[in-house]
């Protein structure tokens, strides 16, 4: 064993030195190695950064939730001048028949409206949230400072209010907004809470990325109390234009036992709602079967940049094939030599497999080193989200070692096959 450790450590001492001898040649050979190992890394880096960025805001609404939201019809009206367009979306009926499915633990309901949230001269056009006290639990929701409303201020009807990460940074620049009273249409709230910073992303082409971080929430019944259950849009133009709705409830968060039931429950929703409502004036989203959605995209995407990696190794390997071949060409003289004193075809393939695998595995180092740093230079310079995994630098590192072997294999056996009489010979 010893023995053997000794003539492996010569070998590569030997193999290194041929290498030195040729360094420009050596680096221009192993580049291919490089820009393989590094794009394998970088790629997996991007798109597991990014899957986890689209696992994260679907996790947000809750592995165990569906999420049925009201959809306002469009009109045919071409008239520009007030309307009414009457009653949409979810009903009270509607929350009281999903509470009877055995699976459902919870139905949240909650009522919306956009519009100006004011402190002094401040205003920033915001997303205005009538719930229950469970919609901080069901949806995740952080509070980064103070508390959420209670159903003590439910049964009240309390002017209180918990703004966003982003309502807080516009009104509240250098102060704390605890205790002082946002203006929303003619009625004054009292701040009790900040949010922590959250995004609240529908996946799908039917939800539309809704930031929760520009939101307002209050207690439903303030929103009852003071907003009504009406909707009142205003048109753009030069003739002043409006649209007034009925809409009961914007949103359902529907909490069910079990994940397994989910797909269940969710079709029995689906039988509930068509059965209600004679137009489909609603959507319904699973987080759950979007984030298998998400898992299923992540793996094509992996394979898919796997793939293109694949092919830059197989031409850093092609590369290194190619310049050992030429090293057997130029070193037969000495390969004969080495023939006629005694050696072995095992030593010359030892040898020549030997340098393969140095120039391979020196290129699979310096490519993990620039796999690293683009990422992280992407995560500066484009914002984006990038995850390194020690699984992506093995699997690169031990791909760009099993290419010089393989590579280096057909030159190593070239070079031993060499008749030692004619390698002698050859000038």
């Amino acid at each position: 064993m010893i023995i053997s450790i000794v003539h492996l450590i010569r070998i590569i001492r030997h193999g290194l030195k041929n290498i030195w001898l040729h360094k420009l040649r050596s680096f221009l050979t192993v580049l291919g190695i490089v820009f393989g190992v590094a794009s394998v890394i970088a790629m997996l880096a991007i798109g597991e950064g990014a899957s986890y960025e689209a696992r994260k805001m679907i996790e947000s609404l809750g592995s165990n939730n569906i999420i049925i939201k009201s959809v306002k019809i469009p009109s045919d009206s071409k008239t520009s001048q007030a309307k009414l367009l009457g009653v949409y979306g979810l009903t009270l009926r509607d929350l009281r028949k999903i509470e009877k499915i055995p699976s459902v633990v919870r139905t949240i309901p909650a009522w919306e409206m956009e519009d100006d949230v004011w402190y002094l001269g401040k205003k920033i056009s915001a997303r205005v949230i009538g719930t229950l006290p469970e919609y901080q639990e069901t949806l995740n929701l952080s509070i980064k400072t103070g508390r959420f409303f209670s159903y003590n201020d439910l049964q009240k009807n309390l002017p209180v209010a918990v703004i966003g990460s982003t309502v807080r940074t516009s009104l509240f620049p250098a102060e704390d907004p605890i205790g002082k009273t946002i203006k929303i249409k003619s009625t004054y709230f009292t701040i009790i809470g900040i949010a922590g910073e959250k995004v609240f992303a529908g996946a799908s082409e039917s939800f539309v990325a809704e930031d929760m971080n520009i939101a307002v929430y209050i207690p439903l019944s303030t929103t009852r109390h003071f907003f009504g259950q009406y909707e009142v849009k205003r048109g753009s133009g030069p003739v002043m234009s409006w649209e007034r709705n009925w809409v009961q409830y914007h949103r359902f968060v529907v909490q069910v036992s079990d994940t397994e039931k989910i797909l269940v429950t969710s079709s029995l929703i689906s039988d509930i709602l068509s059965q209600t409502h004679k137009k489909q004036d609603y959507q319904i989203m699973v987080p759950l079967e979007l984030l298998r959605q998400a898992e299923k995209t992540k793996r094509i995407f992996n394979i898919v940049l796997g793939s293109i990696a694949a092919i830059s190794l197989i031409v850093g390997g092609i590369g290194i094939m190619n310049i050992m071949l030429a090293i057997v060409t130029e070193r037969t003289r000495e390969i004969g030599i080495r023939r006629a004193v005694g050696a072995r075809k095992r030593d010359i393939i030892n040898q020549f497999l030997t340098e393969a695998v140095i120039l391979s595995a020196s290129g699979g180092f310096i490519g993990i080193i620039v796999g690293i740093l683009i990422p992280k230079a992407v995560t500066r310079f484009a914002g984006m989200t990038t995850l390194i995994t020690p699984v992506s630098i093995l699997i690169s590192f031990t791909i760009s070692v099993a290419v010089g072997i393989g590579f280096g294999l057909y030159p190593a056996r070239k070079a031993a096959g060499l008749d030692p009489i004619q390698a002698l010979r050859y000038e």
